[in-house]
Formats: structure tokens, sequence, C-alpha cells
């Protein structure tokens, strides 16, 4: 990137998400509004490909094999694909837009955890979906009782990430907050935000994704304040 927007190989256009391919150290991207998923090389600016094309990609992740998921927010489906092929294959949704256990509406991202389990964070039916290996349905591990404010509800959920217990961290965008769901439990707790839409420091404005570094500090994309903010929360 840093060349402006377009459709060049050294160019992108709106890019949504970013994995690092820890194996041969280069970065894979969501280049949305180009339709495609583009490989860079961390040192080289002109040995950048093209993996797959004609794609409507929001959320990227990659498990452990090296196998890359991609989230086509347009065709309601999650595909994983090896590097290398032309076609990836649908491991979950892709049965049209709707809110039965094996459908999705606008799935925005994605987390692949150790058992290569999917956790995903589908939108408009405010909920997020786990999705185990091989699996022809999901399960509803947060949200999934309408829109909504309470504990037991989100609003548009983004980034969602699982740690090594088990517990589910979601972006819920329109409530401006991050939430901490168990697996099991009918209802999540707040972590950050929650206190409307705002520019303090305990307040977020339409967050969109999240992640934590090694020592367990949580940092937040906070779009509409366009910083990230970062946090100490209680793990416990």
């Amino acid at each position: 990137g840093g060349n402006g927007r377009g459709n060049r190989n050294d160019q992108l256009n709106y890019p949504r998400n970013i994995v690092v391919n820890k194996q041969n150290h280069s970065l894979i991207i969501s280049d949305r509004k180009n339709r495609r998923v583009i490989q860079w090389f961390h040192q080289s600016k002109t040995d950048q490909k093209i993996l797959i094309s004609d794609i409507d990609c929001w959320g990227i992740s990659m498990d452990k094999n090296g196998l890359i998921y991609i989230v086509n927010c347009e065709k309601n489906e999650i595909k994983q694909w090896k590097e290398g092929e032309k076609d990836g294959k649908i491991i979950a949704g892709g049965n049209k837009d709707g809110n039965k256990l094996n459908q999705l509406n606008g799935p925005t991202s994605i987390f692949v955890d150790k058992n290569d389990s999917l956790f995903i964070s589908d939108y408009h039916n405010h909920r997020v979906m786990k999705w185990i290996k091989d699996a022809t349905e999901g399960e509803i591990v947060a949200g999934g009782n309408r829109k909504g404010n309470s504990l037991k509800q989100l609003a548009c959920p983004e980034g969602v990430i699982v740690d090594d217990s088990g517990r589910i961290y979601v972006v819920d965008c329109a409530n401006h907050r991050v939430m901490r769901w168990c697996e099991e439990g009918t209802k999540g707790e707040v972590i950050v935000g929650g206190n409307g839409p705002g520019k303090d420091s305990n307040q977020l404005h339409f967050p969109t994704d999240l992640s934590f570094d090694n020592e367990g500090n949580l940092y937040v994309v906070d779009s509409d304040n366009h910083r990230i903010q970062k946090y100490e929360i209680d793990s416990d």
C-alpha cells in the first residue's frame, strides 16, 4: 500500500482485514473494494500475489496449518482455501441469508480456535455463531435475541476473539462496547465502553475490531473516534 487507492498489485482499495502468515512472513490482506485477497511479502515492494479474485471479502483468518478462511459477506458464507487452490470450499453458511442455524446474514469477522472451530460475527442476526469442524450448522454462543442493548443482546457485532479459556470477546459495534461471553452463558458482561457513543476515555464510537497482546492488554479499533484504545482488563 501507500501508493494511493487503486487496483494495481502495489495498491489497495479499502482494505478490510489482515493476517500474518508466519510460515513465509507475508501479509494476507482482504482488499475489499478490489474484490480480492492479496499476499504481500515484507521484504519486497514488488512481489505481491493475488490469491483470490472476485470476492466480497470482509473478515479473514488463518489456522495453525496455514489454511485461509474468508468471510464472503455478499454470499453469506465462510470459505476455506489452501494456498494455490482456485476455488475454496464452503464450510459455514452458503444457504442464502437467514437466521436459521445453517444460515448467516451479513457475516463480517471470523476467529479460528485451536480446535479449528469457527467463531463468526453474524452482523444482521446480531449474534456470534460457533461452527465446529465439518458441522452442517452452527450454534449461537453470544446474542441471538434480536438487536438490543441488554446483556443478552448484541447490536451489529464485528470483531471477535476467543481466549485460551474459551471466553468469547466480541465488538458490539452499534452498542459502542466490547462484551465478554462464556460459551455456555445466557448473557455477557460489558468489559469496555457501554457508556453511549463518545470520545471520553470510557467511551467508544462504533468500534470495529479488537486484539490482545502477549501481556493480555486489549486493543480496540475505535473507528468513528479515529483512534486505537488500549485497556488493561480483568481476566478473572
